[in-house]
């Protein structure tokens, strides 16, 4: 189903510096013309120049808020991010397999980008049993590679955004994935700035928000890659290190 007013879940970690996160997702639906829903995976300590702490929540809890949302406002497309452990990201796996018809995009957070680890090896490894109930997943190029890599698309019946951004050069590259092959990719210039916190959380976030208007996946994709650039081309320059992006007139 979708609305004119899509109801988005967000389920993601809190950054404290508002850059990424469940902080990222809210600004990003709602500038979208979405209603922003959450359930928080963890709460971190965190600013431009890294993460100090990080509070996980219980598995229960998760699941709490979102069988709250889900039971009185209802879902148009859902979000997943950091989650933090192996328990968490399992029950999500098991809850998912209970939705029928709703977008589901997959950011598989595994390291801030200020370097900070936030997802180790066995919920790394939790992750598969997610990625069937996904629409789509969007790992960048040393995610990718920690899934085992472009070859490990083929075990797996959902598409993947395979996103460019960590690659050398001036030309970056996002390529749309499944088990048959390349589908389509899209191509954009390096946008000089150090302000980039929270770039995925974004992308993934205004994904499912303009799936949940309605958009075919490539159209979604497409948007969403514009409404990243503009974002970091909006960036207020806080902080020391890698900075909030900002938010963009659309």
């Amino acid at each position: 189903m979708t609305a004119s007013y899509p109801r988005v879940l967000s389920i993601a970690g809190s950054d404290s510096g508002g850059g990424a996160g469940i902080q990222a997702d809210i600004r990003t639906i709602t500038n979208l013309g979405g209603h922003a829903m959450t359930a928080i995976t963890a709460v971190t300590a965190q600013n431009s120049e890294g993460v100090t702490a990080v509070e996980l929540m219980a598995p229960e809890m998760v699941l709490a808020q979102i069988t709250a949302v889900m039971d009185d406002f209802g879902v148009d497309a859902i979000k997943i991010g950091m989650l933090g452990s192996p328990d968490i990201a399992l029950a999500i796996a098991e809850y998912l397999k209970t939705l029928d018809g709703i977008a589901v995009i997959f950011d598989p957070v595994m390291v801030a980008t200020s370097g900070a680890a936030l997802a180790d090896d066995r919920t790394v490894a939790a992750f598969e049993k997610i990625i069937p109930a996904c629409s789509l997943v969007t790992p960048n190029l040393d995610e990718i590679e920690r899934l085992g890599g472009e070859e490990a698309i083929s075990r797996f019946d959902a598409p993947f955004l395979v996103k460019g951004g960590h690659g050398a050069g001036d030309l970056l590259i996002d390529r749309l994935i499944d088990a048959n092959g390349e589908i389509e990719h899209w191509e954009g210039s390096r946008i000089d700035t150090r302000h980039s916190h929270g770039t995925g959380c974004t992308l993934s976030s205004a994904i499912a928000t303009y799936l949940a208007h309605g958009e075919a996946l490539p159209a979604a994709i497409e948007k969403a890659r514009d409404y990243v650039r503009a974002s970091l081309k909006a960036a207020p320059g806080f902080g020391a290190g890698h900075g909030p992006m900002g938010v963009p007139q659309i």
